[in-house]
């Protein structure tokens, strides 16, 4: 069992920076594949960035490549998510999912979601 609680969202002004966390509770985290999505009002949830278990691989949508960074910590039982360069449409509800390989919207795992909002 994983049980996961995301904090650093907020209000931001376009071209700014924010780093969302994700702190992980569970004796077997480190052996999760954990993911970043969002969803905007209106709009379907969707996926942002993954990192594998070890950390030495990582994926992210078209959209972020570039402006966001995700990491884990292991020794931390914390995944984050350094966003920069921020844009109006980044704005929305983030959450962090995971799951044993591949993390998809159908994963068993997921925080409560903190707001980002990007102001123009």
């Amino acid at each position: 069992q994983v049980q996961l609680v995301e904090s650093g969202g907020g209000l931001v002004q376009a071209g700014g920076s924010l780093r969302l966390s994700c702190a992980a509770s569970g004796r077997t985290f480190s052996s999760y594949a954990m993911a970043w999505f969002r969803q905007a009002p209106g709009k379907e949830r969707e996926f942002v960035a993954v990192i594998r278990w070890s950390g030495g691989s990582t994926h992210y949508a078209d959209f972020v490549k570039g402006r966001f960074t995700i990491s884990r910590d292991n020794a931390k039982n914390t995944v984050y998510l350094q966003m920069d360069s921020l844009k109006p449409e980044d704005t929305a509800v983030y959450y962090c999912a995971a799951d044993r390989v591949v993390v998809t919207k159908e994963s068993p795992y997921w925080g409560q979601g903190t707001q980002v909002t990007v102001s123009s």
